[in-house]
């Protein structure tokens, strides 16, 4: 099942306190970034954050699962889509500890 637009569009929303947030439409799926670092993914309409430290001690009792066949595990996002300031400081503390984006190669 692929991600309906109205499901990006919601979690976007619902995160829009923790940087500037984009999308990108990646094999059928999305890739989310807040100020150009990817921190998730949103697979068949659910949000997967990338695993980090502090974001497995902000969650407490995790859920992880990979958001695609093959891919490694992330934090599944069910239970607090609704709960836009938790979500948004989940995603600053897991930004936090993610490296900054890779610069992007020039065109020959």
């Amino acid at each position: 099942m692929a991600t309906d637009k109205e499901m990006i569009e919601y979690i976007v929303e619902q995160i829009e306190n923790a940087g500037q947030i984009t999308y990108i439409k990646m094999f059928g799926e999305y890739g989310i970034y807040s100020d150009g670092k990817i921190f998730g993914l949103i697979c068949d309409n659910k949000l997967f954050i990338k695993p980090t430290k502090i974001g497995r001690e902000f969650i407490d009792d995790v859920i992880e699962a990979p958001p695609y066949p093959g891919a490694k595990n992330y934090f599944l996002i069910e239970d607090k889509l609704e709960d836009s300031e938790w979500l948004s400081e989940l995603i600053r503390l897991t930004l936090s500890e993610l490296p900054p984006p890779k610069p992007k190669k020039k065109k020959k």
